[in-house]
C-alpha cells in the first residue's frame, strides 16, 4: 500500500495551498484519512483529518480557513488551507487508517511528506 501526495511548495502569505493524496495497493477500506504537519523543531501535529462517514476533525490553528474532503472511489483526499501565514510552513503529511485485502486489523499509513514554505 502507498500514499501518494502531490501539492505544496513555494507559496505567498495569505495564499493559498492544496493538497492531493491518493492511496494505491489491495485496498478494501479506509477508515479514515487525513493530514499531519510537522514544522522544524516540532512534533507532528493533526491538521484535519475525515472518517468514512464524513465526520471532519480540524486542528485548531486552522480552523474557519482550512477545508479536508475526500473521494472514496479513488481512495484520496485534498486539503486546502487558505489565507495562509508563515506558521503555516512545515512539512505535510498524508496518513490513512485503513485495511488490505489480507488485513484482520486496520494499519496506519503515511505518506512521503511534501514541504509547504509560506513566505511573507
Amino acid at each position: 500500500v502507498q500514499l501518494q501526495a502531490s501539492g505544496g511548495g513555494l507559496v505567498q502569505f495569505g495564499g493559498y495551498l492544496r493538497l492531493s493524496c491518493a492511496a494505491s495497493g489491495s485496498i478494501r477500506h479506509i477508515v479514515v484519512m487525513g493530514w499531519y504537519r510537522q514544522a522544524p523543531g516540532k512534533q507532528r501535529e493533526l491538521v484535519a483529518r475525515i472518517t468514512q462517514s464524513e465526520e471532519i476533525n480540524y486542528a485548531d490553528s486552522v480552523k474557519g480557513r482550512c477545508t479536508i474532503s475526500r473521494d472514496s472511489a479513488k481512495n484520496a483526499v485534498y486539503l486546502q488551507i487558505n489565507s495562509l501565514k508563515p506558521e503555516d510552513t512545515a512539512v505535510y503529511y498524508c496518513n490513512a487508517v485503513l485495511m488490505l485485502t489480507s488485513d484482520f486489523a486496520p494499519r496506519q499509513v503515511w505518506g512521503q511528506g511534501t514541504l509547504v514554505t509560506v513566505s511573507s
